[in-house]
């Protein structure tokens, strides 16, 4: 029993030392202008980097957003 009470205080310990607290997210979705599109799909190419990498950097160097969470398709 004693052991077993043991096991639960580490693992509570554990639990509480790796809590975080969590952030507030919002979902970004863009619609561009067909000119825009095209003008970024170019530069994209030219930097040979992908259209949404290249929107994520100018969205972070603009100061609009802070952290971009990777999870989207090509």
């Amino acid at each position: 029993m004693a052991k077993q009470k043991f096991g639960r205080e580490i693992i509570q310990r554990v639990i509480e030392k790796n809590q975080t607290k969590k952030r507030e997210i919002a979902q970004l979705t863009l619609k561009i202008d067909a000119k825009l599109d095209i003008a970024l799909t170019k530069l994209s190419s030219a930097l040979n980097i992908s259209k949404n990498r290249l929107i994520e950097d100018i969205l972070m160097e603009s100061g609009i957003i802070q952290e971009v969470e990777e999870n989207y398709y090509e």
